[in-house]
């Protein structure tokens, strides 16, 4: 039975302001609302790799909790970009931006998304990691792409979509749409499993 059919009973919530994240759930198919509540992003200094991701995507659960009724699937995301052994996450300056780039250039980075399924009775979270090789990016390169996109909010300081992605990624091992903003395919599966 396809997805849409199966989750007709349910009430499916996307606490999400990414239009990136908005367009897959449409893709998928699903019914669904967005309700938006701000959450402070702040996670303890031992996490590493994706326990923060899993930790931030469980936090944007939190203040929905209360408000869940018996048939609803609230589902919350993080997404952090984990190069030399640290969380990147979005740049809150042209020149972060940059470094960001300039970091990760001719090097391979992990792009972790967490996702977190909170229903009355459960709450189930599930990751992906994908590996991401840059070519070396000359410093043209990189000044074009953040004065042109304006990559502020995006994990790493940058869209694999946009230029940057077409004209600097050299290969990928995982999921493509995981470095977009969401790890469709397992989303798509524990929704599956969670109306069985």
């Amino acid at each position: 039975m396809i997805l849409n059919e199966k989750l007709k009973n349910h009430n499916i919530i996307l606490a999400s302001g990414s239009p990136r994240r908005q367009q897959f759930f449409k893709e998928l198919g699903l019914d669904f609302e967005i309700r938006l509540k701000s959450v402070d992003e702040v996670y303890p200094d031992r996490l590493y790799k994706y326990e923060i991701s899993d930790y931030l995507a469980q936090l944007k659960a939190l203040p929905h909790k209360e408000s869940l009724q018996e048939n609803d699937i609230l589902i919350t995301s993080d997404t952090i970009v984990w190069h030399n052994e640290e969380a990147l996450g979005k740049p809150k300056s042209k020149e972060e931006a940059v470094s960001m780039l300039q970091s990760m250039s001719g090097k391979m980075h992990e792009v972790i998304t967490s996702v977190c399924f909170t229903t009355t009775k459960l709450e189930k979270t599930i990751n992906h990691i994908t590996k991401v090789y840059f070519k070396e990016l000359t410093s043209e390169e990189i000044e074009y792409y953040v004065n042109t996109f304006e990559p502020y909010d995006k994990a790493g300081a940058y869209g694999i979509q946009e230029w940057i992605g077409q004209i600097g990624i050299k290969k990928i091992e995982g999921s493509y749409f995981n470095v977009v903003g969401m790890p469709v395919y397992e989303v798509y599966r524990t929704l599956n499993s969670l109306v069985d």
